[in-house]
């Protein structure tokens, strides 16, 4: 166990998914001793602490998603492993039970992190520590399946008076079909995918449309690009909820700015599950048993 105090605990990088499990645990043995009330709104759950006069709402839980049972989600963790096992080893065939696990272990992993930072630790730091864990989760599921994947800031030049500049422009992660990711930070090799990681497309929906047009420009050939996004829900008046998908937006950057290969979620909003958005959206436990393959094969 670690001895670690929990808040610092949680706003240190995470490099294996038993770091993952381990920090999970803490905060779901926490949680109890610090809970005193909860609202239910539209299928999530808003968890309130009161403690010495000090109340902190926590982000809304998916009630289905989410693991509340200790022991089962011990069960969940061992039935990722052996997901994950089997998708390293190239088999083809996973159940619904073995693809719903995929996203509702992950979701918990999430989501617990979440619930921790945002009752130890000051709101701004939070927001930037769940989103670097969720960028490392999606990382270590990745090199835990076998794919070889880098973070890569590609360095764009550009003139200006002054002479060449550079434009730094950040990749979260790029996927690659090789044993290693032959990318650079001067060039995208167009068989890889990159990557755009967040826990929300909540602002940032467009940047990934953006940042396709910019690269294929820039690297001279088709480049892949997918977004995988925790959720797309918030908090509403400490006692509601708001889903953030822009999904009008969505289509028309499809259609008038560039198509990307594909949006994948942890817990998708409602809209994404319907025509046409369903035809980019999808559980990421899809991308993983399934998606990867098609997108890293030439």
């Amino acid at each position: 166990m670690s001895t670690t105090s929990l808040d610092k605990d949680l706003q240190k990088n995470k490099n294996t998914i038993e770091d993952f499990f381990n920090i999970a645990k803490r905060v779901r043995a926490y949680l109890p001793n610090v809970l005193s009330g909860s609202v239910k709104k539209n299928g999530y759950i808003i968890y309130v602490s009161d403690v010495a006069g000090s109340k902190r709402y926590l982000r809304p839980i998916n009630e289905s998603l989410y693991i509340h049972d200790d022991k089962l989600f011990e069960q969940a963790y061992d039935m990722f492993l052996q997901t994950v096992s089997k998708v390293k080893s190239k088999e083809s065939h996973f159940e619904t039970d073995e693809k719903s696990n995929i996203n509702s272990f992950l979701y918990t992993v999430q989501q617990t992190i979440g619930a921790g930072l945002d009752l130890m630790v000051d709101p701004n730091s939070a927001r930037k520590h769940v989103g670097n864990r969720f960028e490392e989760l999606i990382r270590v599921v990745f090199s835990l399946i076998g794919i070889s994947n880098k973070r890569i800031v590609l360095r764009i030049p550009y003139d200006t008076d002054e002479g060449e500049k550079i434009y730094k422009c950040e990749n979260d992660l790029v996927l690659s079909p090789y044993e290693s990711v032959v990318s650079t930070p001067e060039q995208l090799d167009k068989k890889e995918v990159v990557v755009s990681v967040k826990t929300t497309s909540k602002d940032r929906m467009g940047k990934m449309f953006i940042d396709k047009i910019l690269l294929e420009k820039f690297v001279k050939h088709p480049q892949k690009v997918i977004g995988i996004f925790n959720n797309d829900v918030q908090r509403k008046n400490n006692n509601d909820i708001s889903f953030t998908l822009v999904s009008g937006l969505f289509m028309v950057y499809t259609k008038f700015l560039a198509e990307i290969e594909g949006v994948y979620y942890l817990d998708p909003p409602p809209t994404a599950l319907k025509e046409p958005y369903s035809r980019y959206m999808k559980p990421f436990s899809e991308l993983i048993t399934s998606d990867i393959s098609l997108l890293l094969t030439p």
